[in-house]
């Protein structure tokens, strides 16, 4: 029985976040903390709700596990109701073979046996890499009202990072007439989001044509999008005004963290008609000693601060203890930080032990620590430096040991 949809999103969840180094060692670029109490999947799903769209499938690939525990039944996002849901939707053997998603457009083709149960008109193409809030609903609108085969969101960047992206020229009337994969010499500003709305049926026929190109990527931005553009499809840009960050670098997911804590940051996290929604740890209030500093920061639940924190994100569970000072950085979940210690211009993962009097950053570069290293006492990671997990960091004679 099919249970029509007007339009359902797929979220591309799968992505190794390569340039994000220990961070994404064991876990999708997606599952990785932003802001102390979401994960960057938590924005696309948020949104989605808020725009009407109630059917999500997320398509998970790399180290899937975490980010599949995270979304479970989708309930956090109000994703688990009869009239649809959050679907994770992973590789799986079909008949005698099985095969990874090859790409983007790869991704959806091995899916379409489950887009097509819902007969959608339109579909909602994400990724689950940036920081945003979107009414998708307003594009999907736009998309109607111009009767595009698609629409791809772009927003403005400067010039000068313009090679970065996939640039859309287009037309007074925001048609496409060229695609650009991230050109040397870019002709605007007009960026790709990675947000797309695909009127369904001529999407389907161009994945299927895609599947049986041996020479092609499978991929939406160097085959799907050119060769609609080639034959002639009504393509159309829809310009996003609002804060958009593409948190794919260690320094970009420290800058978009550090954007919090500005006294009008670019993303309000305290909108109330435009929540965020989040798995919650249900931890008790945060403790901040008497004898405590604190100054500028964000403190999750769970938290004991009995150092000094400034300019920080804490995510739930941290501890601080007497003497130690945080400064510029982030701390991910349940990490314990000792007695004396200094972390300073550092990203520090999940379950890190901080001995006591130990000296993690000291500016001009980020320090990034991956989940369960343990720091012995007095030991010294420097500006820069980015340890392994389930590694020892020892105090040594002439620095430390890792």
């Amino acid at each position: 029985m099919i249970n029509k949809k007007r339009c359902i999103a797929m979220l591309l969840a799968g992505g190794q976040g390569s340039r994000l180094g220990v961070l994404t060692k064991h876990r999708a670029k997606p599952a990785v903390t932003y802001g102390g109490k979401y994960r960057i999947i938590d924005f696309p799903l948020s949104n989605c709700i808020h725009s009407g769209i109630e059917t999500v499938g997320v398509l998970t690939q790399y180290e899937p596990l975490e980010l599949n525990s995270y979304i479970g039944t989708g309930a956090p996002w109000d994703l688990d109701s009869m009239r649809g849901g959050a679907f994770v939707l992973p590789p799986y053997v079909k008949g005698e073979r099985g095969e990874w998603y090859s790409g983007t457009a790869n991704a959806i083709y091995q899916n379409i046996y489950f887009i097509e149960q819902f007969d959608p008109e339109y579909l909602l193409v994400l990724s689950g890499d940036h920081i945003y809030k979107m009414d998708y609903s307003l594009m999907l609108s736009a998309h109607e009202k111009t009767g595009a085969d698609a629409t791809i969101a772009v927003i403005r960047v400067p010039l000068e990072e313009a090679p970065r992206f996939g640039i859309m020229n287009t037309n007074e009337d925001l048609s496409i007439y060229e695609f650009e994969e991230k050109p040397k010499k870019p002709k605007n500003d007009m960026a790709s989001m990675g947000v797309y709305v695909f009127s369904w049926k001529k999407l389907r026929a161009y994945l299927e044509e895609d599947a049986k190109d041996e020479k092609s990527s499978n991929d939406f931005g160097k085959n799907i999008i050119p060769k609609m553009l080639a034959n002639g499809e009504k393509l159309f840009a829809y310009p996003f005004k609002g804060y958009w960050k593409d948190v794919g670098t260690l320094y970009s997911l420290w800058e978009a963290n550090m954007e919090l804590l500005q006294e009008q940051p670019g993303l309000d996290l305290y909108d109330e008609p435009w929540r965020i929604f989040s798995r919650n740890p249900n931890m008790p209030p945060h403790f901040v000693d008497k004898n405590a500093k604190t100054k500028n920061s964000l403190i999750s639940e769970g938290c004991y601060i009995y150092g000094t924190v400034e300019n920080s994100v804490l995510s739930a569970g941290v501890h601080v203890e007497r003497g130690a000072v945080v400064r510029d950085s982030i701390i991910m979940q349940q990490t314990q930080i000792g007695e004396g210690s200094k972390v300073i211009m550092s990203i520090v993962d999940e379950e890190v032990e901080i001995g006591a009097g130990c000296e993690v950053g000291g500016g001009g570069e980020i320090t990034v620590v991956g989940s369960n290293v343990t720091i012995k006492d007095g030991a010294t990671v420097a500006a820069g430096e980015s340890v392994n997990a389930n590694r020892i960091v020892r105090k040594v004679e002439g620095g430390a040991k890792k």
